[in-house]
């Protein structure tokens, strides 16, 4: 509770949002700070993510998120396309973006790393949504809002099926503007040999400054570095049984 406000967060506002009785939740604010998990303002009274907790979160980044190994990839992505390129994996049905490549000429959005966005209106959401087995497919389905961000957005379960039919047929996703307004993208999944999703890559404008048209014409290159990702991925992983 104290990470997801992303500041400094006082008891009171803890407890507004906690199932626990005040007693109980000091309780547990005590214990995790004496653990290092979380680190108490003795000025301000609040509390914000102890550096135990930071050295266990860069751990599980280093170790779990295709990050790491998908660095040098999306920086030559990047540096090629003079676009900004996001990595994304899901996370129980919403997007989770895990690094990001700013384009020569950064343009302010939604997407950073740490964010979790909305997958059914994100091009890297929709491309990792295309490919997942059925039953993991309906449960996330069943995790999205269908909240219209703006006129373009899908807005129901039956439309998003059907862009992913479309999506599977050309192996790449877009976004039409659906999470927000004047920014679009190409995405690509990150998938295992098997067919399993990692993740996925992303090169991202402006209407601006590009079209779609334009983006697509990238996509075989964002698809040799999905590739490539997953290759590198697979090599430092336990081999996956199929």
């Amino acid at each position: 509770m104290v990470a997801i406000h992303g500041r400094p967060v006082r008891f009171s506002e803890l407890l507004e949002k906690s199932p626990y009785p005040k007693a109980t939740l000091y309780r547990f604010l005590q214990t995790l700070t004496h653990q290092g998990m979380l680190q108490l303002d003795p000025d301000t009274g609040t509390y914000t993510p102890g550096m135990r907790l930071v050295r266990l979160a860069h751990s599980a980044w280093a170790q779990s998120s295709l990050a790491p190994i998908a660095r040098p990839w999306i920086d030559s992505l990047a540096k090629t396309t003079g676009e900004t390129v996001h990595l994304a994996q899901l996370d129980s049905g919403q997007v989770l973006y895990v690094d990001k490549r700013n384009a020569t000429k950064p343009v302010d959005m939604f997407a950073q790393a740490g964010k979790v966005g909305p997958a059914y209106c994100t091009g890297v959401g929709k491309a990792m949504l295309a490919f997942l087995p059925e039953d993991q497919l309906a449960a996330a389905i069943a995790r999205q809002s269908f909240f219209r961000h703006t006129p373009h957005t899908l807005a129901s379960p039956e439309a998003l099926r059907a862009e992913l039919v479309e999506i599977r047929k050309r192996g790449h996703a877009f976004d039409r503007e659906e999470h927000e307004p004047g920014i679009i993208c190409c995405a690509v999944p990150i998938l295992t040999k098997a067919g399993r999703v990692l993740g996925a890559i992303s090169v991202t404008s402006t209407t601006s400054r590009a079209s779609l048209t334009a983006l697509e014409e990238q996509s075989d290159k964002i698809k040799d570095i999905a590739a490539h990702i997953a290759a590198d991925a697979e090599s430092w992983r336990f081999p996956e049984t199929r």
